[in-house]
């Protein structure tokens, strides 16, 4: 069975529009996936039918009619002899059937035939026409099928498929061949994401990060050449690092290169260095020494290899031909075009690479002045660079020099760290606990391995224990495995031994003076006070942090501001909230790590979720889908995220399914927390689908909830919002003692002083139960309450569902009127918003509204 991995889409299309159509025609580069496409759609015929299939080939299109011998070849011969006599005998001429013709069969009597016999099919059953490869059919094949699917009588139950390989850019020459109405489709290059999974189903494997990275830039989405680069990676067995070039498997050079072979040396060399160069241009190899760029690129463009623009920027016809011209070159080659770069290009961090591919081996000299461009790339906001550079930096560094080749090591583990290339990081990392004799190294080690893990930090436990013991007398590097302790618990869904280890990193954050560390330690202990209702406290500890000299645009900063805002929102003060957020994601900019980038743009889907802005929330999920948080996973607060947004703006079918891609991505890391708050969003989805089914499901996921946050001691607005879910839900399916005892728990966690979305959530489930007991006045009094509360407070979506359950409450033949004007209103307003979900649960209150109206009016009053 062909892959069908990035595929759906375009399948789905095509199978429309043949259904539909009399035909498709799918195009595009070689290797693109055309013929498994093809093969899927061809296996889909009815049994019943015909199915006549060719596969022309290059060497086959100058003789005639080679096409349509394989077409009719499995075609039953009594349908040919039930042709008329003419038409019959000129296929059979033109078959190579029976005695051979004395003279070359007409091509009309041929077209004759061929209609004649699709009839005659077409009558017994559908028939399929499949031409793969359609740039190599035979003229006079072609001209038959053209001219016979265009004499076809309308009705008759033909299709024909074909595929036909398109130099990129260009349009296909094969429409010419099909019946009027063909549907032409281009099969795109597969993404990034789509061809991680494609080596990974392929090979079975988990193939090095740098190494599924380069495939990734080499095969530009082409499944093939994705497939044979993987596929020779694997068969190596080499470790593969950031920098090493692809191997190309021969019979991938021998497809790419059979054009560049036969250029001349000059030509062949000029494409070398151009291959070797990141941004090559004519200037650039005229100062490297080639004596005639411009000629050498007018003769390669000419076959269709590679071109210079009028700028003079080189680019290859694909980025496989350039890997497979570098890949083509003898060594000593290779070596001599990075040595001729190193001396011309201007840029130093380009030139330090340069060097040490030109010098392959260890040299402190090389290793120096690696160290300096990979610090060079970092200030300037490429950490995958720098992590290139430094990892080559190590590599260089001579053996008698263990503890620079530890501090390059660290420090290319660093910048894949930020640069969210997980598996680059850990490798560097492990090798530093591994052989480093230094007792400081092996603790910085840790923290890498630590800040690697994301979410699943759950086995890091003897990591911090070993740590700790290394780290004694050392009060910073204490105070940053305390800070790990507990995120580790707070992840692991023990608060309460979180807050104590966040507190302990703090004061020896002091001893230290590590104003960073303090203010991390400090920012989480205020999301720890805040999640366990305390806000005051919360308050009080980013005060304390506040107040540190922490640089303003560092990422201490950030995440005081990140905190603060969280904080705010949740308390319903949104102004204040996005005042926080304004710019920051544009001051986090390209210096902030991938984590902290996430981390961010997170934090603001979740206040844009709160503040109605649905759109823009959800414009941020696909943001944060581009970021390479978890390679090869799935990184709990992103999918969170998304499920909030979704649930908030989208389709909630998509929200249902991202919430369980959360919980299988935080059961897989143990990430309590997160999963909380994924049952808390799955459970609010589910209340929002309606119907009986759905709203049982709530109350059961929404009831996990409770008895998570009541475990954890978690009774932050959040989770005393969901409090008022299960207990609206509960209403809903008539269990109004369970929803008071709900309530009552909720209220005595609130506090006195609850914020105005608790108390609304609590007071709109309140007073919809009042209305299932029969207190109707006293329900719609409370509900009223609630949505007036609301009003002003920049709570949109928050409004719009009171507003519903007020419409519902007043839903009675002599309130008709009341009803309409809170379900108009909540439909305003969430479609304003963009808030989806709601709005279409207003119309379908609306719609209950008035279908009982109508019921109403038809029915005789006899009183």
């Amino acid at each position: 069975m062909p892959s069908l991995i990035g595929r759906r889409e375009i399948l789905d299309h095509a199978r429309t529009q043949l259904t539909a159509g009399p035909g498709v025609l799918l195009h595009g580069a070689a290797g693109i996936g055309k013929s498994a496409l093809l093969a899927v759609l061809t296996g889909e015929a009815p049994p019943e039918g015909f199915v006549l299939r060719a596969v022309p080939v290059e060497e086959d299109a100058k003789l005639p009619f080679v096409a349509l011998m394989d077409l009719f070849a499995r075609v039953p011969e009594e349908y040919v002899d039930g042709l008329s006599a003419g038409p019959r005998a000129a296929l059979r001429a033109a078959l190579l059937r029976g005695r051979e013709p004395v003279a070359t069969p007409s091509r009309l009597a041929v077209r004759d035939a061929a209609v004649e016999l699709l009839r005659a099919l077409a009558a017994a059953g559908p028939v399929l026409i499949v031409v793969d490869d359609l740039q190599w059919l035979d003229t006079p094949s072609a001209e038959v099928l053209s001219l016979a699917l265009r004499r076809l009588p309308a009705g008759e139950d033909v299709r024909f498929l074909a595929a036909e390989r398109v130099v990129e850019g260009e349009e296909p020459l094969g429409m010419r061949c099909c019946p009027p109405g063909t549907t032409a489709l281009l099969v795109p290059p597969l993404s990034d994401g789509d061809v991680a999974e494609l080596l990974l189903d392929d090979t079975g494997a988990e193939l090095p990060e740098p190494a599924v990275r380069a495939v990734q830039d080499t095969a530009a989405g082409n499944p093939l050449y994705a497939l044979e680069l993987g596929r020779v990676l694997l068969r190596d067995g080499m470790p593969f690092e950031a920098g090493d070039a692809l191997s190309v498997p021969p019979r991938l050079r021998d497809l790419l290169l059979d054009r560049v072979r036969l250029l001349p040396a000059s030509a062949r060399q000029t494409l070398l260095v151009a291959s070797a160069a990141a941004r090559p241009t004519l200037p650039l190899l005229g100062a490297a020494g080639i004596p005639d760029p411009e000629g050498d690129l007018a003769t390669a463009e000419t076959l269709g290899v590679a071109a210079a623009d009028a700028e003079g920027t080189i680019r290859f016809q694909h980025p496989l031909i350039r890997a497979a011209v570098y890949a083509d070159a003898p060594e000593h080659g290779r070596r001599t075009a990075h040595k001729l770069l190193s001396r011309v290009v201007p840029e130093p961090v380009e030139q330090a690479r340069h060097l040490a591919l030109a010098h392959p081996h260890a040299d402190e000299t090389t290793a120096a002045t690696l160290t300096a461009a990979a610090e060079s790339a970092r200030r300037r906001g490429a950490p995958a660079t720098a992590a290139e550079l430094a990892a080559l930096a190590a590599r260089r560094t001579p053996e008698d020099r263990p503890a620079e080749r530890a501090d390059r090591l660290l420090a290319a583990a660093e910048y894949a760290s930020d640069a969210g290339l997980r598996g680059d990081a850990g490798r560097a990392a492990e090798t530093v606990l591994a052989e480093a004799a230094s007792a400081r190294q092996r603790v910085l080690a840790r923290l890498i391995m630590l800040g690697n893990a994301g979410q699943a930090l759950g086995a890091t436990g003897r990591l911090i224990a070993d740590g700790l013991v290394e780290a004694e007398g050392h009060p910073e590097l204490e105070a940053r495995l305390h800070q790990w302790a507990a995120l580790r618990h707070l992840i692991g869904g023990r608060p309460a031994q979180a807050s104590a280890h966040a507190r302990r990193a703090a004061d020896m954050a002091v001893q230290a003076d590590a104003v960073d560390t303090r203010v991390a330690a400090l920012a989480l202990l205020a999301r720890l006070h805040a999640l366990h209702g305390e806000a005051e406290s919360a308050e009080a500890a980013l005060g304390e942090a506040f107040g540190l000299p922490v640089p303003p645009d560092g990422p201490g900063a950030r995440e005081l501001v990140r905190t603060r805002a969280i904080l705010a929102a949740d308390a319903d003060r949104i102004t204040e909230a996005e005042h926080e957020m304004s710019g920051l994601l544009g001051r986090t900019g390209e210096y902030a790590s991938v984590e902290e980038t996430a981390a961010t743009l997170v934090a603001l889907i979740r206040i844009q979720v709160r503040s109605g802005r649905c759109r823009e929330a959800l414009d941020n999920v696909a943001r944060c889908a581009v970021l390479p948080v978890r390679t090869g996973n799935d990184s709990p607060p992103v999918l969170y995220a998304a499920a909030l947004a979704e649930t908030a703006g989208g389709r909630l079918e998509r929200a249902l399914e991202l919430t369980d891609r959360t919980i299988r991505a935080c059961m897989t890391d143990g990430d309590q927390l997160f999963l909380l708050r994924a049952l808390g969003v799955r459970g609010r989805a589910q209340l929002l689908a309606g119907g009986r089914e759905n709203t049982a499901a709530a109350v059961e996921t929404l009831r996990q909830v409770r008895r998570m946050g009541e475990t954890m001691g978690i009774a932050d607005p959040v989770m005393l919002r969901w409090y008022g879910d299960l207990a609206e839900a509960t209403v809903i399916l008539g269990d109004t003692d369970s929803a008071a005892e709900i309530l009552r728990a909720a209220r005595r966690r609130a506090g006195a002083r609850p914020s105005v979305s608790v108390q609304s959530a609590l007071d709109r489930a309140e007073g919809l139960r009042d209305c299932v007991l029969g207190r109707s006045k006293r329900g719609v009094i409370r509900i009223q309450a609630a949505a007036d509360r609301l009003r002003g407070r920049s709570l949109p979506i928050d409004l719009a569902r009171t507003l519903i359950v007020l419409g519902a409450a007043e839903r009675r033949p002599r309130r008709a009127p009341a009803a309409r004007g809170a379900l108009a209103e909540a439909l305003e307003i969430s479609s304003a918003v963009g808030a989806a979900p709601v709005e279409a649960r207003a119309r379908a209150e609306l719609a209950r509204l008035d279908a009982r109206r109508e019921t109403t009016a038809r029915t005789p009053n006899y009183t």
